[in-house]
């Protein structure tokens, strides 16, 4: 089979690589599309290894086809249509993947679409609501509002009665956040963010892509009691924190990881997986979720797609479309 091989984030080849195959409790997935993502960047560039265990080629979603079942694997079966969350191996004709890390593609949504939705799905409803518990009625501040983690944040959170407020860095890209439901819409290159936020009442909870450079001001954009959840690095990953802001906010400062965790348990892959299935998918079928896709390449030119991604040229999630 062929596979992405990564010298580093500019210099990438397609080229023939070891067959993979279905152990214990997972499948083989025919892969026809690969969801880009930062961390499939950082890993390129040397910074971002894969846990211990996990293939070293990039890709952390796919859709595709089932092409092998395993041994100890029920609920599936080969040539069945699929998307799912990996620990590595996407950017690859067939990947090997747990079972618990599989789901059907969704009702309404197309084969190469689906590859938009795993990471982002999970990364989502993971955080906002298995982590920071947002409620509806509450004010939802989303960094990056217009990448394919936000434009997805904003339809669940809208979609579950909560109030959005977005971070972009052009007039475009805030119009199509405003398009999918936010109410509050800052252009971080020309407003400060933390004020506009104040003066809507404070956040209840961030989601915070940025980290380090982010800070201090996202604490004071917090209201009483608010949670700052950073999933991200993009400003660094130092930064001075004031206790005393945040003791007298009484609110609370949560950084979470997806690619990491294990398998099972109930923060483990699996479980995440299956609050998706159970909770966001219904939504996607009903029209009130849908992938925002900004771009579509094939795997021979992934570092191109990359370049995209680092230039934050697109709105929505890139795609490399494998075959």
């Amino acid at each position: 089979m062929r596979a992405i091989f990564a010298v580093s984030t500019e210099r990438m080849t397609w080229q023939e690589v070891p067959d993979v195959a279905a152990h214990a409790g997972e499948v083989v997935i025919k892969v026809v599309a690969a969801g880009v993502n930062r961390a499939d960047l950082l890993q390129a560039g040397g910074s971002y290894p894969p846990p211990p265990g996990a293939s070293e080629t990039l890709g952390l979603e796919v859709s595709g086809t089932i092409a092998e079942v395993g041994p100890g694997v029920a609920g599936w079966t080969v040539g069945q249509p699929v998307c799912a969350l990996l620990a590595g191996g996407g950017y690859a004709e067939f990947v090997a993947v747990p079972a618990a890390q599989l789901m059907p593609v969704p009702d309404g949504v197309g084969l190469v679409e689906a590859a938009a939705l795993p990471e982002v799905a999970c990364t989502v409803w993971s955080n906002l609501m298995m982590t920071a518990r947002l409620q509806p009625g509450a004010l939802l501040l989303i960094h990056g509002g217009a990448s394919g983690i936000g434009t997805h944040a904003i339809q669940l959170a809208r979609a579950l009665g909560t109030r959005v407020a977005v971070t972009a860095g052009s007039a475009e890209k805030l119009a199509v956040c405003s398009d999918l439901g936010a109410e509050i819409l800052i252009n971080y290159r020309d407003e400060d963010f933390a004020e506009k936020v104040r003066g809507a009442g404070g956040a209840d909870v961030i989601f915070d892509i940025i980290g380090a450079k982010y800070l201090d001001r996202n604490i004071d954009a917090l209201a009483d009691g608010g949670r700052l959840v950073i999933i991200g690095m993009q400003g660094g990953v130092k930064a001075e924190l004031n206790i005393g802001k945040l003791l007298g906010k009484r609110a609370g400062v949560m950084a979470t990881a997806l690619r990491s965790r294990p398998v099972d348990g109930p923060d483990g892959k699996g479980a995440i997986v299956d609050q998706v299935k159970a909770n966001v998918w219904p939504l996607i079928a009903e029209g009130k979720i849908r992938p925002i896709i900004g771009a579509e390449l094939p795997i021979e030119r992934a570092a191109e797609a990359h370049q995209l991604l680092r230039d934050s040229a697109v709105t929505g999630k890139v795609l490399l479309r494998v075959g």
